[in-house]
């Protein structure tokens, strides 16, 4: 006897059952080899990506160790072959080099201590504390943000020359004050805002005060986020060449960004010195990414978490 819904070995019934576990089985392996494939595409999209992003940078990096002739012939080098130094030397022997490294440091170091500090704070304000037109003070910084600085030049330089700054260094640093804290604060916000304010109240019961738990507390907590935003600041003032290719004048008070424009003469660019300079530029950014880069994983991300 044979029970109801039940088939002997060998029936139609059984070989169909067979052959869908076989055909899955078939199947199976199919779809699991889509996925490193689909890896293998993402991962050929990114390194085409980053070729394409480096490859200007190399480019700068071996123009500036080529020698004039291979820089200028029509066949591409990619390799500096000869190796020469002589671009770095002519571009450290261009006149007011030094100085304007000096420069640029003070207005960047300036820029950054004040910012920060009055970044800072303003965060700390908005985030924690509710006033009368908290919310129009937030949509201003966001509309600031939306004006372009080179519409701004010429009422900037107006300002700045009715009060005597326009070919000194607090004037840039008061324009790239201005430029920056806007996002300053704004990003600032999100990471103050993203520190439970229970953590405070629990540091006051234990005796601390509102100023010692702020520093025990919250200054710790978001020191990547000052790091994320020291960056931000670092880069944009130490690239910025407009303001300062406008309200600086003299040779002696520009940046080295100003300075750069000065390898392009009445006969056309000298590109050995020229790239020369503009890795010798780039370094210090460089410098400061690594010095700073442990703490700056964490700072893009927390900041954006609630706020």
């Amino acid at each position: 006897m044979i029970a109801p819904g039940t088939a002997p070995p060998g029936t139609a019934y059984q070989e169909i059952r067979l052959e869908r576990v076989e055909t899955g089985a078939r199947k199976r392996p199919r779809f699991e080899l889509r996925q490193p494939a689909g890896q293998l595409a993402f991962d050929a999209t990114g390194v085409v990506v980053a070729a394409v992003m480096l490859f200007p940078i190399y480019w700068m990096v071996a123009t500036a160790f080529k020698p004039g002739r291979d820089i200028l012939s029509l066949t591409p080098k990619w390799f500096p072959d000869p190796f020469t130094v002589q671009n770095f030397q002519d571009a450290i022997a261009r006149p007011y080099f030094l100085e304007d490294v000096r420069n640029s440091l003070i207005v960047v170091a300036a820029m950054l201590a004040i910012s920060l500090a009055v970044a800072f704070l303003a965060a700390v304000g908005v985030a924690r504390f509710g006033f009368k037109g908290r919310t129009a003070f937030l949509i201003m910084i966001i509309g600031v943000q939306l004006v372009p600085l080179n519409s701004l030049i010429i009422p900037l330089y107006l300002m700045l020359d009715g009060v005597g700054q326009t070919d000194a260094l607090p004037g840039v640093i008061a324009i790239y004050l201005a430029v920056v804290l806007p996002f300053m604060v704004w990003t600032l916000r999100g990471f103050v805002a993203n520190i439970p304010v229970e953590l405070e109240e629990a540091a006051m019961i234990d005796g601390c005060t509102r100023v010692g738990a702020f520093f025990r507390i919250t200054f710790p907590l978001v020191g990547p986020g000052l790091v994320a935003t020291a960056v931000f600041g670092f880069i944009q003032a130490w690239n910025e060449y407009i303001i300062a290719y406008v309200l600086l004048s003299s040779p002696g008070n520009q940046t080295l960004t100003v300075w750069l424009a000065s390898f392009t003469t009445n006969h056309g660019p000298e590109w050995g010195p020229l790239m020369a300079a503009a890795t010798l530029t780039g370094l210090p950014v460089v410098a400061f990414f690594l010095i700073v880069q442990r703490y700056l994983a964490g700072g893009l991300t927390a900041g954006a978490v609630k706020g």
